[in-house]
């Protein structure tokens, strides 16, 4: 695949993965709706690593902070801060251990204020790519 080929797969994968979030919400998937949250923002800064560095070869990694490092986005320290926090969503929900604690937290208010700041996230992203 191209550069530009490669973008357009991780946006277009992105907008599936947060429609799919969406309705997990919506029956009360809270846990798994932020996990794939983590996934929308983690795959549109897959599309600006591989933007920036020229590369379709992205690194195979999930954190977020390390992503965004790796491109020319301008993050303040909130905005970088809300991405460590996502980076939890990932993590608590790929084990065992982690996943029953985190279920403990994530009510439909904590999901939905999180998937909101989400979804901006991702907007404002996706605007940075043109």
């Amino acid at each position: 695949m191209t550069i530009d080929e490669t973008i357009q797969y991780w946006i277009e994968t992105a907008e599936n993965d947060l429609e799919t979030a969406e309705s997990l919400y919506n029956s009360g998937h809270y846990d798994w709706c932020l996990f794939l949250g983590h996934l929308v923002l983690e795959k549109i800064l897959k599309a600006h690593w591989v933007k920036f560095n020229k590369d379709v070869n992205h690194p195979k990694i999930h954190n977020l902070l390390n992503l965004a490092k790796e491109t020319i986005l301008n993050q303040t320290e909130d905005e970088l801060a809300f991405l460590r926090l996502v980076n939890n969503f990932h993590l608590e929900n790929r084990y065992p251990d982690y996943k029953k604690e985190f279920h403990k937290i994530v009510t439909k208010e904590y999901c939905l204020d999180n998937f909101n700041k989400i979804k901006e996230r991702y907007q404002w992203f996706k605007s940075q790519l043109k």
